[in-house]
């Protein structure tokens, strides 16, 4: 019959966010623990049966205010130094129970500082035992009656069920048998004295609502996480003695550790949940049984001495119970074969390591490493909750990092919505241990602030209700009515034998008494009737002997058809051999590439964290740097826009200032201008003939606006011998020049020329031009305002730019102007009188003379307006 594989319940087949229904907060439970000598001081006292009161030593009292302070938290329920174990188990850990047995989720963990009674509140002690072996106990006392037999439900390496017919479980159990070793401890086996008390729970605690319709199988698995590696405590691979390590000297460094087994990996099943690949998950039938499975992998946990405990736990306990559930078939017989009828429910009871100070415990090596470890997965732990309970308060969607750690990452689902989460807070009232206590004190506290959905109820077979009992009545009423009638029913007669039926077939016999000596009938009769069976009887052999020789021929027609398919049937399997085998090397290698796969994405987690480090500090470097260019940039602005002020200020200072120098310059200039022309007047008058009118004052507004002419220049002379033109050297000699001269230009036929030597002359300027050259200069020429050619030569750098072309950025302007220095002519004394507007002839008389003998002796002083008309000094070619 084929296999069922069950389905965990409440988990759909793609991961969602939580579900919207409503949540019930992390249970958080207290209980404190009685001092170990009379004579200690006390720092924690429980207030009421919710609430305890932490108060500082005397050591400790004067704060940084100075003050006295107490504090007080706040819990589900506290329990005090004198609670038994039964009263924490029906508070806390029941519940977890009934919801295991409903098809519902459970986490509880222990947790506090090192010697806070953690492992006796999870384990107990002689005569008084802890939550676990009462959770077994409840477990077996419900489910005792109604548990499937061995190998029915049977777990696969994928976190999920399979159920079986019962002849395949009956082979199993069968080939557990004929192991001669059981790899499972039997419960008919003496139980071991060391922990018989412990299980030894009188109250018989069992939950009211079962459902009897249901079979049931428990299978528990035990782990420890040590130094964040996952351990299977069951496993059967001995511990090897470390080999010797060889330091720098080339002796051995003693070590008295062991080899831990291989290491475990988490993997995520089809439904989203976490689950340890290749643990040993063992079946188990009985209390006695499970607890003797737990204390065998106790024996094999992480436990050392340190300053605080005698016996530290120095890994994370998980002990885990999967209870495989799967209603009865119509008839009640057997299980039926639905897989979506399994159901896989899970509690898990954590044992968490003590946090502790190192200080205090003087650990050094391997025992320092350990507390780093354990802190670390506590502190991750106090992380995911910090976080998760301020995605739920303030709306924010934060990455919960359960990766961080494999005690986190392991119950990741729970705390996602797939069961209940309990916590015990386990505290040492003494003042040593005040500091460690506080800590624990916040983060229980900020716990119960963290809502966790609730997990729904299971959905109902939909079979009629009572199937179990309904035949078990119908199976006893049978056999009570067999029991007393003792015989065939409905007094029918007894089947007569094979024997008596073939009797009856011969003729029956005569009477064989002789009553007279003489009587000769009886004897005849009887060997005649004698000799008729003995026909019949050869008859029948010989009939026999024949059907015993058909019936050999058809036998061996049968065995010969037989044998030619168990030929045929063993070709196939020896096929479907090869293809198994096949198969199973190809999973093999897929394993193996798995591993490495998981190891890379492991290694890469651990980079990725790395890195998400590093870009934290960056970024948080970045933003000072930012903030710190962000103030820099407005003491800059600030700076300029004062400086710009000054700069307006100080301008519209200076402006005013020159208006008043240059209005002040002016004023001073015209009176001198005034007395120089008094005194040509006077000279003028003096010369030529006196004027008895009185001199005015020139008006210097008529004097700029009538500017001097100039005479034109007299023609060359044509007899003269022709005169060597002189070039006129530029001042960027010795560099690669474009000389752009445009052909519009007219020829100055003057002395100075401007020449550059090395140049490219070119009448239209080119890209293949300014490619060869570094230097530019255009040659411009236009009439000036008294009728002459002006030239100038317009002078820039040649530049590539971006693109691959020229550029030219224009740098210099020089200009060449041509005056004559023989524009004017002297007017002798004995000529005829001069035009009648002199101003308008070319002749120069005696008061122009004068004035310009007398603006060239004024020199720089002459006053805006006026041009100087002698001939400017020749520059050096």
């Amino acid at each position: 019959m084929k296999a069922a594989r069950a389905k965990t319940p409440r988990r759909p087949a793609l991961k969602k966010p939580s579900p919207p229904g409503p949540k019930d907060p992390v249970g958080v439970y207290c209980r404190v623990r009685p001092l170990s000598r009379p004579d200690q001081e006390c720092c924690i006292e429980v207030i009421n049966e919710s609430t305890v009161q932490i108060h500082p030593p005397d050591g400790y009292r004067i704060f940084r205010n100075g003050e006295y302070r107490e504090t007080q938290y706040s819990f589900k329920e506290v329990f005090g130094t004198l609670v038994a174990q039964k009263e924490l188990f029906d508070v806390v850990a029941k519940p977890l129970v009934e919801d295991l047995i409903r098809g519902k989720n459970g986490l509880l963990f222990t947790y506090g500082v090192t010697g806070s009674g953690k492992t006796h509140t999870m384990t107990g002690s002689p005569g008084d035992g802890g939550l676990l072996p009462r959770c077994l106990a409840m477990i077996f006392n419900s489910i005792g009656p109604f548990q499937a037999k061995r190998f029915v439900f049977k777990l696969d390496d994928k976190n999920g069920v399979d159920v079986q017919c019962e002849v395949d479980a009956l082979l199993e159990r069968q080939k557990r048998d004929a192991m001669p070793v059981s790899k499972t401890p039997s419960g008919k086996r003496q139980i071991d004295p060391e922990f018989a008390d412990m299980i030894n729970v009188q109250d018989h605690c069992k939950v009211e609502e079962v459902d009897e319709d249901n079979v049931y199988s428990v299978f528990v698995s035990y782990i420890e996480i040590y130094n964040n590696y996952i351990y299977d405590l069951l496993e059967e691979t001995p511990f090897d003695l470390i080999k010797p390590k060889w330091n720098n000297c080339n002796t051995p460094v003693r070590n008295g550790d062991f080899i831990p087994p291989q290491s475990k990996i988490l993997r995520e099943d089809q439904n989203h949940n976490m689950y340890v690949t290749g643990c040993t998950e063992v079946e188990v039938k009985s209390t006695e049984e499970a607890f003797e499975v737990f204390w065998k992998g106790q024996k094999k946990r992480r436990i050392a001495n340190t300053q605080l405990n005698r016996e530290s736990s120095r890994s994370h306990g998980v002990f885990m119970i999967k209870l495989a559930q799967a209603p009865l078939d119509a008839d009640g017989d057997n299980v039926l074969q639905e897989k979506e009828q399994i159901t896989l429910s899970q509690l898990s009871l954590v044992d968490l390591a003590g946090s502790e100070r190192t200080n205090r415990t003087k650990a050094e090596g391997n025992r320092l490493r350990e507390a780093g470890n354990i802190n670390q997965s506590l502190m991750t732990l106090r992380t995911c909750i910090e976080v998760l309970r301020e995605n739920q308060m303030y709306g924010t969607n934060k990455m919960v990092p359960y990766r961080d750690s494999k005690l986190t990452h392991l119950f990741k689902n729970y705390f996602d919505g797939e069961g209940k989460v309990r916590m015990i807070v386990c505290v040492n009232p003494k003042a040593e241990d005040y500091e460690e206590s506080l800590q624990v004190m916040r983060f229980a506290e900020m716990t119960q602030e963290v809502e966790v959905a609730r997990p729904v109820d299971r959905p109902l077979c939909g079979l009629t209700p009572g199937r179990r009992f309904r035949n078990q009545a119908f199976r006893e009423e049978l056999a009570r009515k067999l029991e007393i009638r003792g015989g065939p029913i409905n007094g029918e007669t007894e089947e007569q034998s094979a024997s008596e039926i073939f009797l009856q077939n011969f003729p029956p016999l005569p009477s064989c008494e002789l009553l007279d000596i003489n009587d000769d009938q009886t004897l005849p009769k009887l060997t005649e009737v004698l000799e008729e069976r003995h026909k019949l009887r050869q008859k029948l052999s010989e009939e026999f002997a024949k059907n015993v020789l058909t019936f050999k021929t058809v036998l061996r027609e049968l065995d010969s058809n037989v044998m030619s398919k168990e030929n045929y049937v063993q070709g196939k399997l020896s096929e479907k051999e090869k293809i198994i085998t096949g198969q199973k090397t190809e999973i093999e290698r897929l394993e193996k590439k798995i591993k490495t796969l998981e190891y890379k994405i492991e290694i890469l987690e651990k980079t990725a964290t790395i890195y998400e480090e590093d870009k934290r500090h960056l970024q948080q470097e970045l933003e000072s740097k930012s903030q710190k260019l962000q103030r820099q940039a407005s003491d800059k602005r600030r700076l300029e826009a004062r400086l710009q002020g000054m700069v307006a200020e100080t301008t519209m200072k200076w402006e005013k200032e020159c208006v008043s120098r240059v209005a002040a310059k002016q004023l001073e200039m015209q009176n001198k201008l005034w007395v120089k022309d008094e005194k040509l007047k006077q000279l003028k008058a003096i010369v030529t003939e006196p004027k008895s009118e009185k001199p005015e004052r020139p008006s210097r507004e008529r004097d700029r606006e009538k500017p001097i002419q100039r005479s034109v220049s007299p023609p060359p002379v044509p007899n003269a011998p022709p005169v060597r033109l002189r070039h006129r050297r530029s001042r960027s000699a010795g560099e690669r020049w474009v000389d752009h001269k445009p052909p519009s230009n007219l020829p100055t036929d003057t002395v100075m020329q401007p020449h550059v030597p090395h140049a490219i002359t070119v009448a239209a300027a080119s890209e293949k031009a300014l490619a060869k050259c570094d230097k530019y200069m255009l040659t411009h020429q236009e009439l000036a305002s008294d009728g002459e050619i002006e030239t100038k030569l317009i002078k820039g750098d040649v530049f590539k730019t971006r693109g691959g072309g020229q550029a030219v950025q224009f740098t210099e302007i020089e200009t060449l102007k041509q005056e004559s220095p023989t524009g004017r002519k002297r007017r002798s004394p004995s000529n005829a009188d001069p035009p009648e507007d002199a101003a308008d002839s070319e002749w120069t008389d005696v008061e122009t003379r004068c004035s310009v003998a007398v603006e060239m002796r004024a020199g720089s002083a002459l006053g805006p307006g006026y041009q100087h008309h002698a001939q400017p000094k020749r520059r050096k070619p």
